[in-house]
């Protein structure tokens, strides 16, 4: 599987982000976007996750003939993170898992939410509201939805934020166990994660 990006625009409110943007992610790997705020990196991602449609040029997933799902579209395969957490304060953390593994996952593929929560360091909080919840375990909690509802890209907006060593470290076995099962990744950011990727520039302010 091959995430390609071809001479890539983006305008929002009349004014350019980026133009002439190319680049590829290959199966097992993870790429950076960095630059200075307002560069785009949060609007690449969400263009990559189909919340936003481009300009100009073209964005395909090159997979193999054997493939059941070749023609899926690209955010048919994504999972995009975003500053937002998308939790329902009186929902549980297993009740939250519950729903998104029955919207988007695959359940014989997916993580059962109890399994997902203890990977992240959550299970202990499994049935309480999540209104109960800190920033960082809420931060948690969504990580947990990559695991209940697997699909093949990540898109990952500042990762990190909210996040104590010990969960940074959690962070970067998930992201390890994914590009190793030939998942691919893209991590918008302006620090350091620790996970291994090669960086992808954007340029000036929008």
């Amino acid at each position: 599987m091959r995430l390609i990006a071809e001479d890539l625009a983006c305008e929002r409110s009349g004014r350019v982000v980026f133009r002439d943007l190319s680049f590829a992610v290959e199966a097992g790997e993870a790429l950076a976007v960095v630059g200075p705020n307002g560069a785009g990196k949060s609007t690449l991602l969400r263009l990559v996750a189909g919340l936003l449609k481009p300009s100009a040029g073209t964005l395909t997933i090159a997979v193999e003939d054997s493939d059941a799902d070749a023609d899926a579209a690209v955010a048919e395969r994504v999972h995009y993170l975003g500053h937002k957490d998308a939790l329902k304060p009186a929902l549980t953390p297993v009740e939250i898992l519950e729903f998104w593994s029955a919207w988007l996952g695959d359940a014989p593929k997916g993580a059962s939410p109890r399994a997902a929560l203890e990977r992240v360091g959550l299970l202990h909080t499994a049935d309480l509201p999540s209104a109960y919840l800190s920033a960082g375990q809420r931060k948690r909690l969504s990580l947990a939805r990559l695991l209940v509802a697997p699909r093949p890209v990540w898109l990952l907006d500042e990762p990190t934020n909210a996040l104590d060593v010990a969960s940074q470290e959690t962070l970067r076995g998930l992201c390890a166990d994914h590009a190793g099962s030939g998942g691919l990744i893209m991590i918008a950011t302006h620090a350091e994660t620790g996970i291994p990727t090669r960086s992808l520039a954007l340029g000036g302010r929008a």
